[in-house]
């Protein structure tokens, strides 16, 4: 190196426009190198493609593109093993990259021809965000597989349903554990979608008006992988709609979480007994040496809340923001780095969860066997006999009301009813009682059974597509 060190260390990227240094205030404030250094595989693998690219338009010669894609290299190893100098003035991981490259190669300071900070930091965080999505679908993937396991394993177990908290009809336990199963397979599809969504190659666009240089944006974006590129060097710049994307899908895939955390919480109290959970994935008191805490779905539900803060934050950031790049932007990788490792922490200790979980049949199977889970069965038994359903639905109001408050059970004042007898008593038995749901996607034990083939098919269609 022929510069010294104060030389380099007072340098920026932009310092020929300004006859004094910044201030350190300015880079405390400015700089984001802290944490956009998670990107530096993808601004290496841009900055390889965007000198292979080079070379193919004459800005380098084929032993100058050898000599940079080398430095390329060594940049990355000093990176990955953590023996990295940084200085004020690296702003940020782009920044950080081009000076020691340039430091190792004297063509390093062509790197950046017809390339801004713009286009490259849209580029780098959507490589990024492409990889990282599809790495928590994976997750979620395998939580819907733990669902199903648990659904096949209790093939013949049955629950409560309930509405607003309150017992309601009888339905499967597989069957439960499939309606959270089916959110979690919209989540990968949202997952999915938004990555298909960013799939674009911004470099090219430059800082917003693309480049007078001939450069080669196609064959760049076949490099880096991108199916498609910009059609708008003003909108490449300054989108970040895909963070929005991204965002939400993981906002509502916490929020899913959090719902199954809330019944893990229910279900695994003394009050219910409907699960046991695993020693493993539970703590205990400090204090109470008969405590067994669910952890793992109270952190669940709490964390919700801070994927959501991450949608609401960032959406406030962009509502303002004028064409086409402005610092604002900067704000985008914080809250995505935080909601994707949140939701990566959170679902592999949801799936050991639920995977490791006992639940208590015959305890549920007890409550789902209540008569007074049959009623809706039993007005619509009078239904297909000619009964208006709003007359039905009274007449079995008034023999639940009857029953409670007389004592009496109901099965009793079921047979003794003109309009009913014991063909409706019938209907609280077992087998109609668990079976007598018919519609499609019913919670019916004989419609478990098509329920799971459906379930299976969709995860195998999801995982082929990434």
């Amino acid at each position: 190196m022929n510069q010294n060190s104060d030389e380099i260390e007072n340098k920026t990227l932009w310092q020929g426009r300004f006859l004094e240094h910044a201030a350190d205030e300015l880079q405390q404030l400015n700089n984001s190198i802290w944490y956009d250094m998670r990107l530096f595989a993808q601004d290496i693998e841009g900055s390889r493609a965007h000198a292979k690219m080079l070379q193919e338009v004459g800005v380098y010669s084929e032993e100058e593109l050898s000599d940079v894609l080398s430095a390329l290299g060594e940049v990355e190893k000093e990176i990955r093993i953590g023996a990295l100098e940084i200085l004020p003035t690296d702003e940020d991981i782009h920044t950080y990259v081009e000076r020691r490259v340039t430091e190792i190669t004297p063509s390093g300071a062509r790197l950046h021809t017809g390339r801004s900070r713009n286009d490259q930091v849209a580029t780098d965080l959507r490589l990024w965000t492409k990889q990282a999505l599809g790495d928590v679908a994976r997750m979620a993937i395998s939580l819907q597989k733990a669902l199903l396991e648990k659904a096949k394993e209790a093939s013949g177990a049955v629950l409560p349903g309930y509405t607003h908290l309150q017992q309601a009809q009888p339905v499967p336990l597989g069957h439960h554990l499939l309606a959270h199963g089916w959110s979690i397979s919209r989540d990968v599809e949202r997952l999915l979608e938004a990555v298909e969504r960013m799939d674009v190659s911004p470099l090219g666009a430059g800082a917003i008006a693309g480049s007078s240089i001939p450069l080669d944006v196609d064959s760049v974006a076949k490099e880096l992988g991108f199916s498609r590129v910009f059609d708008n060097s003003i909108d490449a710049v300054s989108d970040r709609d895909f963070v929005a994307d991204a965002l939400y899908a993981l906002a509502l895939l916490g929020i899913h979480l959090s719902r199954i955390g809330e019944e893990v919480i229910i279900w695994s109290s003394s009050e219910f007994g409907y699960m046991e959970l695993s020693d493993r994935y539970s703590t205990g008191s400090s204090m109470m040496p008969q405590k067994k805490n669910p952890d793992i779905a109270e952190l669940a539900r709490g964390k919700s809340g801070r994927l959501v803060g991450n949608l609401t934050g960032f959406l406030t950031t962009l509502k303002g923001l004028p064409l086409a790049y402005n610092k604002d932007l900067q704000e985008d990788k914080e809250p995505l780095f935080d909601a994707v490792d949140t939701v990566s922490k959170i679902l592999p200790a949801i799936t050991g969860m639920i995977s490791s979980a006992t639940f208590q049949v015959e305890q549920m199977r007890t409550q789902a066997l209540s008569p007074y889970l049959a009623t809706t069965d039993l007005a619509e038994w009078l239904v297909q006999r000619g009964t208006p359903f709003r007359e039905a639905h009274a007449i079995i109001g008034e023999l639940v009301a009857r029953s409670i408050s007389e004592g009496i059970d109901l099965q009793t004042l079921i047979s003794e009813h003109e309009s009913l007898g014991e063909e409706a008593v019938s209907l609280l038995d077992e087998e109609n009682l668990f079976n007598s749901k018919q519609t499609h996607g019913s919670a019916s034990l004989e419609k478990l059974a098509e329920q799971i083939v459906r379930f299976q098919n969709k995860i195998d269609a999801d995982e082929g597509k990434l």
